[in-house]
């Protein structure tokens, strides 16, 4: 099949989001400058660039996640593991502004480092980041698309332990990292396998 996503896509739901999948899921913990702490899961997240290290993550609307870091100019990116979906999923909770989602969720909210909104201590890892920008993307006909797109750079990495394999790397099969998939679908990594990039030989 084709379609024009202007014109509609005749399906039982948008495939868009199963489409582009499986995304990683940012678990976005921020303070407001009165103290407020705030988590919510955001699946439109990625790293961008490795040197420096930026990750971004994308609010629909100005949400308590984007106006924390709008205010502070830091988050927290959390890194979630299968046996916290479901506390994940409880975050995303459309709880007041200055409810704490950590408390909600029963989640210890551990100090970070270089940067003043606590992580998750129960994450396997976790991102601390300051704001290098913040713009909201227009769509084709030049108007705002309705989301805030916040990219921090990574200024403090936690990694916990039990997750650091003999070989000294990161096991994200152990950690079950989990991804969004479309609809009320997720996924977690229980296998990987490595291929390494061709190199052009010439004689």
């Amino acid at each position: 099949m084709f379609y024009e996503p202007r014109n509609g896509h005749g399906m039982p739901h948008d495939p868009f989001k199963a489409l582009v999948s499986p995304r990683p899921i940012g678990w976005i913990s921020t303070q407001a400058s009165n103290g407020a702490l705030n988590l919510a899961p955001y699946s439109f997240f990625n790293a961008i660039s490795t040197n420096p290290h930026l990750v971004l993550f994308s609010s629909e609307g100005m949400k308590d996640s984007a106006t924390f870091a709008k205010e502070t100019k830091e988050f927290v990116a959390n890194i979630v593991g299968r046996d916290l979906a479901e506390r994940m999923n409880k975050t995303a909770v459309d709880a007041p502004r200055g409810i704490s989602e950590f408390d909600y969720a029963g989640l210890t909210a551990a100090p970070s480092r270089t940067i003043t909104p606590p992580r998750v201590a129960e994450a396997p890892a976790a991102l601390e980041c300051k704001v290098t920008k913040i713009f909201e993307p227009d769509g084709l006909d030049g108007k705002s698309a309705g989301v805030v797109v916040v990219i921090g750079e990574v200024t403090g990495v936690h990694i916990n332990d039990e997750f650091i394999g003999p070989d000294g790397l990161y096991d994200a099969v152990k950690a079950g990292n989990l991804s969004r998939l479309g609809y009320m679908d997720y996924a977690s990594v229980d296998k990987v396998f490595a291929m390494r990039r061709p190199r052009w030989e010439i004689d």
